[in-house]
């Protein structure tokens, strides 16, 4: 069974979290690393996408400064979200090559993934036709975005948990008319922690792998645990993709 190794960062600007990505991404590739998952909570952050279009922005950058929410640009495809407090960011730094070289396979796995820990808590979620996230009663609960590269995925899901859905007054999320909803509007009082544990256990469960808490670096423990196999063959690159 493959292993997987995850860390909780806790709150963390999406800057940061983004260079941590990507200095995982390139050990990946590399075959230095086995596959991670990494969780997040960042600050009010609105990021747009490389294919993202700058109408879906419906407040003016200073309104955003005035109310402390970051406007930032990502190098994932698609459109624009919003991340913040009371959200669970996950981003999985996984090789595809080893799991199944099927982008479309990989996000519904994650949809499957977030739709089966909302089930632990008495949440029937599910998928919505044509579209791509995790739905509730036609509301989006969790937006999923992914960048690969050379078989290596990046970004990747923000559920919200106890999220203060005002925020999304600000963009048209994803491009989309359509409402956004949290665990917590829905009448969940779930604590992050215990949302958190169950999203690892079915990362797990779903993806077929062995997961492990792994060190934070410069907490003064090792960093991450080197692989031993060889990293098999894969495309230069295969581009961006976002499916939210």
């Amino acid at each position: 069974m493959r292993s997987c190794f995850w860390r909780d960062l806790g709150r963390l600007g999406y800057g940061e979290a983004f260079e941590l990505q990507r200095a995982l991404v390139e050990q990946r590739k590399r075959g230095e690393i086995a596959d991670q998952l990494l969780i997040v909570e960042h600050p009010h952050t609105i990021t747009l996408g490389r294919n993202g279009h700058m109408e879906n922005l419906v407040a003016r950058e200073d309104e955003l400064a005035l109310a402390g929410v970051a406007f930032l640009h990502t190098d994932r495809g698609g459109d624009i979200t919003y991340h913040g407090p009371g959200q669970i960011v996950g981003y999985p730094i996984l090789a595809l090559h080893e799991w199944k070289r099927d982008v479309v396979a990989y996000v519904r796995a994650i949809e499957q993934m977030i739709i089966d820990a909302l089930s632990d808590f008495s949440l029937a979620a599910g998928r919505e036709p044509g579209m791509t996230g995790v739905w509730i009663d036609g509301a989006k609960i969790a937006a999923i975005g992914v960048h690969v590269s050379r078989w290596v995925t990046s970004h990747g899901f923000a559920l919200n948990v106890t999220t203060d859905l005002s925020y999304f007054q600000y963009i048209v999320p994803c491009g989309l008319v359509k409402p956004v909803t949290s665990m917590a509007a829905l009448g969940s009082g779930a604590p992050r922690e215990n949302v958190m544990e169950r999203l690892v256990y079915h990362f797990g469960r779903v993806f077929d792998c062995q997961i492990t808490p792994a060190a934070i670096p410069g907490a003064g423990a090792p960093e991450f645990r080197t692989r031993e196999d060889k990293r098999a063959d894969c495309p230069a690159e295969t581009g961006e993709f976002i499916y939210d």
